[in-house]
């Protein structure tokens, strides 16, 4: 097994080695020679977060089929969609398939951070927009002082979720003292927690344990009895629901009875099959959109939606989806081209460009700047509380 994974990072880089050497010769030719404008979808449609992936897609299905109604100069948009397995090589073999043999005009995906990391040299290089749903490290977009300026983000980043949990912590909760819990591998973890940590000793609260894991651990019962030990009145766990369902699980079965709060990474039906309805009341998470939001525009994404799924309620996933698919149409309108670089000039001047999401301005780092909100788990649902603007 472990000769095959480093033969298939040996194939990733030489793959990827082929692109960086065309330099740009897929970006002026996808999608236009046909009666579709090709787009890629690097997801993680199998693997450890498969259900963020799974639900990013169907979310630019559902608006796909909307968009298409009219279609943009006569031309429909034609998903390619290629799942990278949740893994980071996969990902560059994704970016590699969809620019050289798909001629994709642009691509949606990653999920996560390091997904979208892995492609970036492959898009900057070809000249292909790469717009990440979910991908919330400051690193994405903005790296040693440079602009990664054919990549962009529909959502908002670490810094801003941290910041608003640990305001809510101090001024809402009262929490006067605080533990994290955080995945060490994790560079969308560490962002998360770094924030808080600041936020909340700006706030006057006190960070009284610090403790980490590794993805895929399932035991977390001697990091969580030193949490204990500590006594603090909250708990911030900023990870991905394959581990925080097992950690809230086996918190209050260790008596750690606090409010435990984390990210949109909690958000995933698996999460309440991991850690169960009575073991996640009393925890909260920062998120793009809540389907209980009274905003006309998510009540109408909810029911064309539901209507799609089988009444299915959409997460927050669903909702960044959907909400890409539109940037990125919109851009490509604007463009009036499938060139990349044109698509990428007219992406950088979105300006308040209504979205379920929220309306969406991007700052000189291609960041969106954008409200969140903060959901409640009561007996497995999710329950809206309150919306953040930033």
């Amino acid at each position: 097994m472990r000769g095959k994974k480093l033969a298939g990072v040996f194939m990733s880089f030489m793959m990827a080695a082929g692109v960086l050497a065309g330099c740009g010769s897929a970006s002026t030719s996808g999608g236009k020679d046909g009666e579709t404008i090709k787009i890629g979808a690097n997801l993680e449609l199998s693997g450890g977060v498969a259900s963020y992936g799974q639900s990013i897609k169907e979310g630019i299905d559902l608006a796909l089929e909307e968009i298409n109604k009219e279609g943009i100069d006569g031309k429909k948009l034609e998903l390619v969609p290629f799942d990278n397995k949740s893994d980071a090589p996969e990902a560059i073999n994704g970016a590699t398939k969809l620019i050289t043999q798909d001629k994709v005009v642009a691509i949606i995906g990653a999920a996560t951070s390091g997904n979208t990391k892995a492609q970036i040299e492959i898009a900057q290089s070809n000249k292909i927009p790469l717009l990440t749903p979910s991908g919330t490290a400051e690193d994405v977009t903005f790296k040693d002082g440079k602009l990664n300026d054919f990549v962009f983000r529909t959502c908002f980043i670490d810094p801003f979720q941290g910041t608003v949990a640990a305001n809510y912590a101090t001024k809402e909760l009262k929490a006067k003292s605080a533990a994290i819990i955080l995945d060490s591998a994790s560079d969308y973890s560490k962002g998360l927690a770094a924030s808080f940590k600041e936020t909340f000793k700006k706030d006057g609260g006190k960070i009284v344990k610090e403790e980490a894991f590794v993805a895929k651990d399932t035991d977390f019962r001697a990091q969580l009895t030193n949490i204990k030990g500590a006594n603090p009145d909250f708990v911030y766990v900023p990870a991905y629901y394959e581990e925080v369902g097992l950690i809230i699980k086996q918190a209050r079965e260790l008596g750690i009875d606090v409010t435990m709060m984390g990210g949109e990474g909690w958000d995933s039906p698996k999460l309440v099959e991991l850690g169960g309805k009575d073991a996640l009341n009393n925890t909260l998470i920062t998120n793009s959109y809540s389907p209980g939001d009274k905003d006309p525009k998510v009540q109408e994404f909810v029911k064309a939606f539901k209507a799609k799924y089988k009444d299915k309620t959409p997460d927050a996933f669903n909702a960044l989806g959907y909400d890409s698919a539109y940037f990125l149409a919109d851009a490509i309108k604007r463009a009036g081209s499938t060139d990349g670089e044109k698509i990428q000039k007219a992406l950088a001047e979105t300006d308040g460009l209504e979205l379920v999401t929220g309306k969406l301005n991007l700052d000189e780092k291609h960041n969106p700047i954008k409200s969140a909100v903060i959901l409640e788990y009561v007996n497995g649902e999710q329950q809206f509380k309150t919306k953040v603007n930033p």
